[in-house]
Formats: structure tokens, sequence, C-alpha cells
């Protein structure tokens, strides 16, 4: 198999299918193929059939592109795969690959277009391709906007498909016997005398087979994993703590650091007095970095403890100094000249609000900054030696890290090696790269040698980029017992501009985040606006799961439940009847079926509801609490979504059940905020979300109905916060209006 890495050069085209994104027809550029970025790492005796199957003479290795930050995202990567490669389950590695244009997401950029999801129109369909193109055109390889499995369920299966053609093609050769008298099973290519060929002895021919044109994917009848319980590839390793995640990561010849930087973010450094660091145990080197400095030791407790004797003068903020002000300047921020958008605005709310006699529902809510705080710091291992960079790290990001890694140290791209680590946690926070090119900078200072970074978390809580904080406001009109009007302003930072302007991307024009989740709720009020204001950016925000739907979802449903409540309506069957979504439809009849809405449960207690359509999944939930003597209990949260079919029912229920537990927590109890610049929460104590002892009873529905495969890792959660505050309305007569909730009410 010497020749097989030279045969293999070649790119990758199948004319039907997503793999070479061919779904944008007669755009000649984006229908190019990419080139497999396998190519540039294959040993000699490796096969790559394509951008996702590599073979070697011991086995096959699917390659998983999208991050797993704990989702299961290399398990459904693979299982879409092996399904059309037709292997045994676990029989094969899994390896996240290098960068590479040829993992493009383009799934992940319709979500930043002005188009409702529910829209299926002409314009919003074309809209969507043009996101797909301009994915491709730049290589955008992200994980985020639970877009794994929407991208990868047709573009994986289809690279699985080919690759066993080709394998079949070249039994065929080897036999003499025809393709069609050949079948492929659990790795091998069976033959009709039953002889059965691996495919790992058939890659070097298959390597010099042209790749199909065109592929037909098999039927859901015929699958052996999608859409059944399968054990997650990492879940014994996950379980006997031999997962290794890039904390737990050593080299011979290791040295370690953290560092301290402003804790005004973007702050200046005045003066630091690092005599008595310098003089530590183990301390190897003082090092300045962008922002403050960093300790190399011989271990990552004497880098903390070196740190500890620094003694920094730090330059003011260039924000704001309190969450106070910020809030102010929020709120300011409901002006003409701060609007940003108006994609909802159907009849005449200005009228409807102001008719003679009409009498006019006022609500204002405020949500504070949140940190992501994933359970694993912000780490990263780098070498840099004789030119050449190497990178060992967990990210969401990995071609704009290979970016800003070789810019940081002033190299070409091509001389940095990205090793990409399993996460333990980033709900978004892997995201960015601040603490690679801090990780670059110790290296460029400390050269030859792998210097692991750890941040400590205190580090890692003040300089978190959070989810913005935000305002609504909203206005409504009730007429005979039905919503009439609604008119929903919301101001906050623009989470998009923010984040994408620290990789290098400009987004001009209106940002979505700021609005999502509320302007593209699939009801028919007569008289419905949604506006988005765009608040000054003070600290620098980023995605938090859900995004900006985790906000608006809130904001929406809250003031759309006391709308419906000023009414005397119900509050599902109010929502039923102005639902205008089949799908969205759906999910609330079910889970008003699961609930047994609108059946007694007695003094003390209360039922809420709430329906958010986010990343194009249609999510209903009802929370049910008790107000006891020791403060609210949440009892059960039933939870119903359409995401057009599940591909691993296990899987998914955790995910939802995960989502719910995460939006309650911290809509209950956690936020951050500003003193002197500075996060004041340093630390898990401080940042505090849902106890074990307080977590509900979650009861799970899938509807397969709609005709989108859909992700699942952040639609549960923008509904989890308004049925909870719904929830408490129902069984106290208190509305909650800002969060965290604790500040209105008090938990059990």
């Amino acid at each position: 198999m010497g020749k097989v890495k030279t045969i293999a050069r070649r790119t990758f085209l199948i004319g039907s299918a997503a793999v070479a994104g061919g779904l944008v027809v007669g755009w000649a550029l984006v229908k190019w193929p990419l080139r497999n970025p396998l190519l540039d790492v294959l040993d000699d005796d490796d096969a790559a059939l394509n951008p996702y199957v590599k073979i070697d003479p011991n086995g096959i290795t699917i390659i998983t592109p999208r991050a797993d930050v704990g989702q299961g995202a290399y398990s459904v990567q693979a299982m879409l795969v092996a399904e059309e490669l037709d292997l045994e389950w676990g029989s094969f590695l899994v390896e996240p690959g290098p960068p590479g244009k040829a993992y493009y997401n383009e799934a992940v950029l319709p979500e930043g277009m002005p188009f409702a999801s529910i829209n299926d129109g002409f314009v919003a369909r074309q809209g969507r391709a043009l996101g797909g193109a301009v994915a491709k055109l730049i290589g955008l390889q992200i994980t985020g906007g639970s877009s794994t499995v929407p991208d990868a369920y047709e573009k994986l299966r289809a690279a699985g498909a080919v690759a066993r053609i080709m394998l079949v093609e070249a039994a065929s050769r080897r036999t003499d016997i025809p393709v069609e008298q050949l079948r492929s099973e659990s790795g091998h290519v069976i033959t009709p005398s039953g002889e059965r060929i691996p495919y790992t002895a058939l890659a070097a021919e298959a390597a010099l087979i042209d790749p199909p044109s065109s592929v037909t994917l098999r039927d859901p009848s015929q699958w052996k994993f999608l859409g059944k319980p399968m054990p997650r590839l990492d879940i014994v390793a996950k379980s006997t703590g031999t997962a290794q995640y890039g904390i737990d990561l050593r080299m011979p010849g290791m040295v370690y650091a953290s560092v301290l930087t402003n804790p005004r973010i973007g702050g200046a450094v005045v003066s630091i007095d690092d005599s008595a660091a310098k003089a530590a145990p183990g301390v190897i080197k003082v090092v300045p970095i962008t922002g403050g400095v960093g300790i190399i030791a011989n271990n990552t407790w004497r880098a903390f403890r070196a740190l500890g004797l620094l003694k920094p003068q730090w330059g003011e903020a260039p924000y704001p100094k309190t969450s106070a002000e910020m809030f102010r300047i929020v709120g300011d921020s409901f002006t003409d000249e701060h609007r940003d958008s108006r994609f909802r605005n159907d009849g005449d709310v200005d009228e409807a609000l102001t008719a003679a006699g009409t009498d006019v529902q006022i609500a204002e809510y405020q949500l504070p900054y949140l940190a992501h705080a994933p359970l694993e710091p912000m780490t990263a291992v780098v070498k840099l030696s004789g030119g050449k960079l190497e990178i060992w790290t967990a990210t969401q990001i990995p071609r704009f890290l290979v970016q800003w890694a070789a810019k940081t140290a002033g190299i070409e791209e091509e001389a940095v090696t990205l090793h990409v680590l399993m996460a333990g946690g980033s709900f978004g926070r892997r995201l960015e790269d601040d603490y690679v090119r801090q990780a670059v900078q110790l290296a460029m200072a400390h050269q030859d040698v792998p210097i692991k970074l750890t941040w400590m978390r205190e580090e890692d809580f003040t300089h978190d980029f959070p989810r913005p904080l935000a305002m609504g406001r909203g206005r409504g009109v009730v007429k005979d017992g039905k919503v009439e009007a609604f008119d929903l302003g919301i101001a906050a930072p623009a989470t998009t501009a923010s984040q994408m302007g620290r990789i290098g991307l400009s987004t001009p024009g209106p940002d979505i985040s700021i609005v999502a989740g509320a302007w593209d709720q699939p009801y028919a009020i007569p008289h419905y606006r949604v506006t988005g204001y765009r608040a000054p950016e003070m600290v620098p925000v980023s995605s938090w799961r859900s995004v900006g739907a985790s906000i608006n979802g809130f904001l929406h449903e809250s003031f759309l439940d006391e709308l419906i409540h000023a009414a005397g309506a119900d509050p599902l069957r109010e929502r039923i009847r102005l639902c205008t979504h089949e799908p969205s439809r759906r999910v609330l009849e079910a889970v008003a079926e699961m609930s047994g809405w609108g059946s007694a449960l007695g003094a003390g207690r209360g039922r809420g509801v709430a329906l958010t359509v986010s990343f194009g999944v249609p999510v209903a939930e009802v929370v049910e609490v008790t107000d006891t003597t020791a403060g609210i209990r949440i009892d059960r949260v039933f939870v119903a979504a359409e995401v057009g079919r599940v591909l691993d029912p296990v899987n998914f229920e955790n995910q939802v059940q995960g989502a719910v537990i995460w939006g309650l927590g911290h809509a209950m109890n956690a936020e951050i905020t500003y003193a002197d610049g500075v996060a004041e929460q340093t630390n898990f104590h401080l940042f505090e979300t849902m106890r074990m002892k307080q977590v509900p009873d979650i009861v799970v529905r899938a509807l397969e109905q709609g005709p989108k495969v859909r992700g699942i890792g952040e639609p549960p959660v923008p509904p989890a916060a308004p049925a909870l505050a719904n929830a408490i309305f129902a069984a106290t007569g208190t509305r909650v209006r800002e969060l965290p909730m604790r500040k209105t009410v008090r938990f059990a």
C-alpha cells in the first residue's frame, strides 16, 4: 500500500450530495470540489477515500470534524458514516481530522439571515442556499448553532456510501465478479461464495477508482444504527476516567504555565512588579503577554502560586464600571438612533395601541450577563520549534484558530499543526481563541519545549466573553378575550458583531442575535411588532448556549403570557389558537396532553407553558411548581420538540434534559455583575445554577414529522425560563420580570 498516499491525492466530488456543496446548482465556483485535507497528514500506508474515511492496514478511521464538547458530536457523525459504509458499531476509530475547507459548515450561516426558520418560501430557500455557498467559499469550519446534525445528515452518509461503492468496485476488479453480485457487510465485501474481503485489504485498489458522481442513500427502514439507542463511543473512557481532555495532556519535557491579565477586559497594564514571582519555587520564566503576564513553571500549581505574588497596577476598563451603569445605557438604547431591526411588523401596532378606549398592557424585563463557565477551564499545549508551531487544544473554530495562531507567531499557516482534543464543556466558550493566542506568546518566549497553559478558574470567570445583558419593553392590547396587539422592543449589545469581529469577520447589516427567538415566532397576532435596538458594546460578548434565543424566549413568552392572562384566556389554548405553524401547533398539543393541562393541581401549585422556535426547532415546555414554606419547588417539566428525525433517542433525551436544567438553573440563580469594571463572580460558589436536589422530573417527547432533520442541543433552553416564570405566576400571582429569579422569589 506504499503508493496509496500518492494515488489518493485528488479532490472529492459527489454531484448530487452535499459533500462537494453541489446543492447550489448553477454556481460554478461553488460546485468546485474541495481538496481532501487528509492528504497532507497521511502516512505512506494510509488511504483517504474521501475527507471522512481513512483506511490503513490496521483498520478504519472515521473523521468527525465537528467538535465534541460533551454533546456526543463524535458519535453521531461516526454513526452517519458507518451506517452507509457497513461497519460494525465500535469497530473503527474516530478522529476530528485536520482543519480544512472541506469540512465547512453550510448549516450555520443561514441562522444569521433575516428569514424565519419556519419560512420555506422561494426567497428564504435561496437565501439559505447563499449562506451555504458563502460558508463553502470561506471554508467556515465551525461547530455551533445546533448545526452539526443538519449539516452532516446527508453529507456524511454520502461520504460513507461513496467509500463503500469504491471498495465494492475494487473487490469486483480484483475478483472479476460483477458489482451486482457483491455485497458489503461489517467492514467486508462478500462474494457469492461467501468469501469475506476486508476493507483494509481493498483500500489501495479503491484509492485508484474515481468516486461516483452520485449516490443513493439507504432508506431509513434499512438502518442498523440511526434512529436506535446506541452506546456513545466515548462512554467507556468517560466512565472510567481514561478520556483525555486538554487539561489531562502530558508530554515528555513539558513545562507548565498560567496567566494573569487585566480583569478589566481590554484594559491596559500600568505596571507589574514580578520580582517575588521570579524568585518563587519552580518558576522558569516570567513572560509579558498582551494585557498582562504569563508564568512558566515546572508544574501548574507553582505557576498558580507565583501569579499570586505578582503586584500589578491595572488600567481602567474601556467600558462602564458597574452593572447599574451598563443597564442604564441599555435602557437608553430604545431610540430610533439605536434601532437595528424590525423584521416583524404585522398590522398597525401604533393604531392598535392608541385607539380610543384602549387599555395598554405594559411590562419591562431585565436579564444579566451570564458566563459560559465550562467545567474544564481554558487550556492549551503549544510547542514552537524551528519556525513550526504545534497546538493541542479543544476548539470549535479550528481554521480560525490556526489563522490567528500563525499571525500571533509571525509564521505561515502551513507551519501550524493543530491537534483537536475533546472538550470538557463549552456552551459557546470554545468559539474563542484568546487563550491559544496567549499560549503562542509564551511559546515564542520559551521555544523547543511543549508548554501547557491552564487558566485559573478566577481568570476564566473574569475573562469570559459572556452572554450579553438585555432589556425588553412590551406594550400590548387584548380584546374580546384574545390577544390583539403585541409590541416588543429588545435592547442588547450585538453578539454576532462582537464575536465575529474578534476572528476578523465583519457582519454588515442588522444583528439577528438581538431579536432571534422573538421576531420569528409562529403566532398570527393581528398587530404584531418586534424591534431590535443595538446597545453599545461594553463588555465584549459571545455566543452562549442558544445565543439570542436564550434571552428572547424569556422576553417574548413572558410578555405573551401576561397579555393572555389580561385577556382572561387559557395560556396554552390561546397559544394554539394563535399558532400558524403546524409543527409548532403539534408540540403545543403534545405538551398539553403530556402534562394533563387543564386538570386541577391544588392550592399553591401552578403550571406554566412556553413555546420557542429556535434553530428551526419548535420546543414547547410545561413546568409544574409548588409554592412551599421553603420556597418555590419545581416538580416536573414536560418537553415536546419537533426535530424531523431523531438519530439517537438516548442522546436526544439526554440533550433535552440537560438543556432544560441549564436553562432553569441559570434563570433561577446565575448572573455576572461588574464593579469597578471587574466581574464580581470569580468561581462557581458565586455563580450558582441548579442543585441536584432541585432537579425536577423531566419528561421528553420527540415529534418526528417535520421535513428537515434538526439539532437539539440548544432549542430546549429558551422555553425553560419563561415556562418557569409563568408557572410561578400561576402558583403565586407574582410576575417575574428580572433574572435571576431569586431576586423576586425564593427557591426550595
